[in-house]
């Protein structure tokens, strides 16, 4: 597969993820070419792995990740929302799931890779761990992780041997 062909078929697939990681539209877009131009360089070497996909998403992972570490893209994240709004109106659940997706962006960086990846590219432990180079175990450990920090901070009652 040549490269242009493989941006003309994953490359709305890849900005998609990027905006799942970054929240942010215009950031996403800036993120997806960044890491395309680097492929472009290597994309010999990458079309000759077993499935470049993964490699591409791992680099737009890792690229994300350290645009975070960057001391100038820090936001000062608050603990206090709004009173939640009642339920049955639209612009409630917008600002229910508004609201959400803020507390994903609020988790550490492979608790909410996995999270992107699991449940919205609808890949499997397997594949996430390819991506993350990491164990599968250690992706269900960081999914866990995730889900009890999310119900912790969403207020929402924690039941024993409940699972995500």
């Amino acid at each position: 597969m040549t490269f242009e062909e493989y941006v003309s078929s994953r490359g709305p697939a890849l900005v998609r993820l990027a905006r799942l990681l970054t929240g942010d539209e215009h950031r996403a877009e800036d993120l997806a070419q960044d890491v395309l131009a680097r492929a472009y360089v290597h994309w010999r070497r990458i079309s000759r792995a077993d499935r470049p996909d993964v490699y591409v998403r791992r680099m737009l992972i890792n690229a994300n990740n350290s645009w975070w570490r960057r001391r100038s893209s820090r936001e000062l994240a608050t603990d206090a929302f709004a009173d939640r709004p009642q339920r049955g109106d639209l612009g409630g659940e917008v600002a229910d799931r508004d609201e959400m997706w803020r507390l994903i962006r609020s988790l550490p960086d492979r608790q909410r890779a996995v999270l992107v990846l699991r449940y919205y590219e609808d890949l499997d432990d397997a594949t996430i761990a390819q991506i993350l180079d990491c164990s599968p175990v250690t992706v269900r450990t960081h999914a866990m992780r995730a889900f009890a920090n999310l119900r912790e901070r969403y207020g929402v009652p924690t039941t024993n041997g409940s699972r995500p």
